[in-house]
């Protein structure tokens, strides 16, 4: 069939009254790839409420048409009020570089958007998400080979980081100078925070426990990859050294590493700012225990490359528990904390002001660990009663899937917590099978963009609905990890593909100070945070957006928006947890 037919399905068009925008981005889908037997949708903008269903083709690279069909009613975005319609291509499964196009053609071209189907879609883009820490080292310099074209000299070697007034002891007093090198950036910032780090180690050796086969064999390309360790592992473990250095000799953490407040935007090399670690919490202190503990099981086969490090990582936890339980409520105030210490800290907070959930995860992961009945009890003692999303500041489902994966003894109490997994699924899964615009369990109610929704809302979705298919073998949990990943990629209001570097509409302005550093940057492999309907930096330094934009449209390509353009490490362990689970099982 060639393009001659396609013609004559535009003419056809014609009269249905089908129409279209003329902007460029008139058809919204997955802008990196599809497997062959994947479900394969694209959602079109159209002018008017009753427009006809629209003709659609494909074709091939040489040009023949190689699948026709119509798309479905119209449809209406229930957060703008515009009218789409959907296509479904699905039965187009054989390999290579396609061009699906409406009809009819507009005045000056016609609307047309290229895509890819191949066995392995997303093994590149895993592989760039998972480099994306490398770029975020502090402490050593990014060079050639593994910079891949981004090089750069070490910033923050932080080997004479002050004690903050605040986290003062008798051991340690106000201005004790301590090293607490290495370890990542934490986001567009150049400060690296215990909470958050945690919470990106959970999911970071969550993921590698649930596919080690697969990242065993993920080459990143990066200084540690001549070691007999897998590239991941190694990767995780310059930021696990760090979080080690953040532990007082009492055996709580700091909350943070930190300038008083935010450089500008300038090249690492160029900050001038002292440095200080920041109030003992015990959200933080929690997070290190678990992710130490965590570290010290999956890290165990490898002793031969890291002598002494579960017997280290062991003990630390231990200590930093003991320390939680002695001090169960020291949160991270940091308005409070400035009106009784100086010099005023005004950076990043992550403040959270409860922990049942860290003692939950802290205490199931010691107990995985250790087998001890007492973390056992604990753990079964701080599990909430209702069903929470993980996030950085809430973590209990990070051990509510640990008891799934591991029940331990207490088949009874995992089996309630996967009910409760699934239950939390299926409101959304119904959404993407009758009601969604872009054929997706995630973006269809305005409460869905936030601050980092394209992690915390899309991408931990996906990741959800993987646990929910190896639990349960049902299908339609992997289809819909997919369509999270879609409406990530490209199937969402913007038409945006929302990580750096891949797809033909990607963000080219993040609010990531080291991208800012590079003529040829933005560096690649970076979640961006995605549509915020609060858009707290509105009217801050230049920011700006339309009137009346509704919430899955509250989205700037723009360097000043850290409320819709900033990265973090906690927002890519998500996109890579997600690509990599879905590209396992595609081997």
């Amino acid at each position: 069939m060639k393009k001659s037919y396609f013609l004559l399905v535009c003419a056809c068009a014609l009269l249905t009254g089908c129409k279209h925008t003329s902007s460029s981005l008139e058809i919204r889908l997955n802008q990196v790839g599809f497997r062959p037997l994947q479900e394969k949708t694209a959602t079109i903008d159209v002018y008017t409420a009753d427009a006809a269903p629209c003709s659609v083709a494909i074709l091939s690279e040489t040009g023949d048409t190689v699948w026709t069909g119509m798309a479905s009613a119209t449809m209406i975005n229930p957060l703008s009020g515009k009218p789409r319609q959907l296509v479904d291509f699905s039965t187009l499964t054989t390999p290579g570089r396609y061009t699906l196009h409406l009809a009819p053609y507009t005045l000056h071209r016609d609307a047309v958007a290229s895509f890819t189907i191949s066995p392995r879609p997303y093994r590149e883009l895993t592989r760039q998400a998972l480099r994306a820490f490398y770029y975020q080292r502090t402490a050593m310099p990014i060079i050639e080979p593994y910079a891949e074209g981004f090089a750069r000299p070490a910033g923050h070697p932080d080997t004479l980081v002050l004690v903050h007034a605040s986290a003062a002891t008798a051991e340690r007093p106000e201005n004790t100078i301590i090293s607490s090198s290495g370890g990542w950036y934490d986001a567009g910032d150049y400060n690296k925070y215990i909470v958050n780090s945690g919470y990106t180690m959970g999911v970071f050796l969550m993921s590698y426990e649930q596919q080690r086969a697969y990242y065993d064999t993920l080459h990143l390309n990066i200084p540690e990859s001549t070691l007999p360790v897998p590239d991941m592992l190694a990767e995780a473990m310059y930021n696990i050294r760090w979080m080690m250095t953040m532990q007082d000799t009492d055996g709580g953490a700091y909350h943070k590493l930190t300038e008083p407040d935010f450089e500008g935007f300038i090249h690492p090399t160029e900050c001038q700012k002292p440095r200080y670690v920041v109030l003992k919490t015990t959200p933080a202190t929690l997070d290190l225990a678990a992710t130490l503990a965590l570290a010290a099981r999956i890290y165990a086969p490898y002793e031969h490359v890291y002598p002494g490090f579960v017997d280290e990582a062991t003990e630390a936890a231990k200590h930093a528990y003991e320390w939680a339980k002695a001090n169960p409520a020291i949160y991270y105030d940091q308005p409070a904390m400035n009106e009784q210490f100086t010099p005023a800290i005004t950076t990043g907070a992550y403040d959270d002001f409860q922990a049942q959930d860290e003692f939950y995860w802290a205490a199931t992961e010691l107990y995985l660990l250790t087998h001890d009945p007492l973390y056992r009890d604990e753990a079964l003692s701080h599990c909430p009663d209702t069903f929470i999303p993980a996030v950085w500041g809430n973590v209990s489902e990070l051990a509510s899937l640990e008891w799934m994966l591991h029940p331990a003894g207490i088949e009874a109490f995992a089996a309630q917590r996967q009910a409760d997994l699934l239950a939390h699924l299926q409101p959304y899964i119904d959404e993407a099978e009758t009601s969604s615009v872009h054929r997706s369990p995630y973006g269809n109610r305005a409460e869905d963009f936030f601050w980092g929704c394209n992690s915390e809302g899309c991408c931990w979705r996906g990741i959800e609905c993987l646990y929910a298919y190896h639990l349960t073998g049902n299908e339609l949990y992997l289809t819909n990890a997919e369509r999270c990943l879609n409406h990530v990629l490209g199937q969402n209001a913007t038409g945006y593909c929302f990580v750096t570097g891949f797809g033909t509409h990607s963000p080219k302005q993040p609010h990531h100070r080291l991208s800012n550093i590079y003529p040829n940057g933005p560096l690649p492999g970076f979640l961006i945070g995605g549509p915020n309907r609060e858009r707290q930096d509105d009217g801050i330094d230049g920011v700006t957006y339309p009137e009346n934009v509704s919430a899955d449209e509250s989205y700037l390509d723009f360097r000043p928006s850290y409320a819709t353009n900033e990265v973090t490490i906690n927002w890519n362990v998500t996109l890579f947890a997600l690509t990599a689970g879905l590209d396992a099982l595609y081997q």
